[in-house]
């Protein structure tokens, strides 16, 4: 198959890899294609210039929109998936690709007391970020191409350990409620559920993407500490000199049923093997 991944970076790049890996013909979408992997075909252009998108391969099989916003504000997420999804679909105008994958994020559901939301639950998006992903998805599932949104959870990997650093440093602290639960996925599983829903014959519109085992922040950096054989960390107002806010983010646990029903096996399928895998790799880095 021959498939264009526009966006070609953190779990861009991974997908890129396994995909080429199976004997898939690749073209990989940035700005800066020397960051691409290894036997990926470059295609130099930014999203938001359609002038850069004219000359796209051809005869596209699939096409995979893994563009992310280059900052945290509104104006950025609109840029990234709105404006750049707007002329990307503009430019692959005159191609029939089977299908599109738009990686968006469960940062669109609004609950907030420990609910369990899967895809049938409402996406509020009460956020100008949440709502450009909203019109994101709108417009796949508007698109002339098949379309599947698949939103995930928060991302970490190699390179993305910000909550062990924390708790190694000593910098972490907990929250005195403790009840507010995390949900992940790691940057891996992200890559095998574009490239396992690019297998299905009829992938559903929507998919929740997420590890099997959501659980509460405190318990979260408890194992952590734990297992880094490090200090629990104390309660945030403990020590007020270097107490850090909450981490932004609501307060809800994420279902995969859908998910695992369509066949995906998860690599990491809860945090113990994902961040347990990144904590031994840690471990085993000199140092200086």
């Amino acid at each position: 198959m021959r498939i264009l991944i526009a966006g070609c970076g953190y779990v861009g790049s991974k997908l890129a890899q396994q995909l080429h890996d199976q004997n898939h013909e690749i073209f990989g979408l940035r700005r800066n294609t020397a960051k691409l992997p290894q036997g990926i075909h470059p295609v130099g252009a930014d999203l938001n210039d359609p002038a850069t998108l004219t000359a796209l391969p051809e005869a596209i099989d699939y096409v995979c929109y893994a563009a992310s916003a280059n900052g945290y504000g509104a104006e950025a997420y609109r840029a990234a998936y709105v404006t750049g999804l707007q002329n990307l679909l503009e430019a692959l105008k005159g191609q029939s690709p089977r299908h599109l994958f738009f990686t968006s994020s469960t940062g669109v559901y609004t609950q907030n007391a420990g609910e369990w939301v899967d895809e049938s639950s409402p996406a509020a998006a009460d956020r100008p970020t949440a709502q450009a992903l909203r019109d994101g998805e709108d417009l796949v599932h508007n698109a002339s191409i098949p379309g599947t949104v698949v939103r995930f959870s928060g991302i970490y990997g190699p390179g993305r350990t910000r909550l062990i650093d924390q708790v190694a440093d000593g910098t972490a602290r907990l929250e005195r409620n403790g009840t507010r639960y995390l949900n992940h996925i790691h940057r891996d599983d992200c890559a095998g559920v574009l490239a396992h829903l690019m297998t299905l014959e009829n992938p559903q519109s929507l998919y929740l993407a997420t590890d099997s085992k959501p659980r509460t922040r405190n318990a979260f950096l408890t194992w952590i500490a734990e297992t880094l054989g490090v200090p629990t960390p104390p309660f945030a107002d403990e020590d007020p000199s270097n107490s850090r806010p909450s981490e932004r983010g609501g307060n809800r646990r994420y279902r995969n049923d859908r998910l695992l029903e369509s066949g995906y096996t998860f690599q990491y399928p809860t945090y113990r093997e994902g961040y347990g895998a990144l904590i031994a790799s840690r471990a085993q880095e000199p140092h200086t």
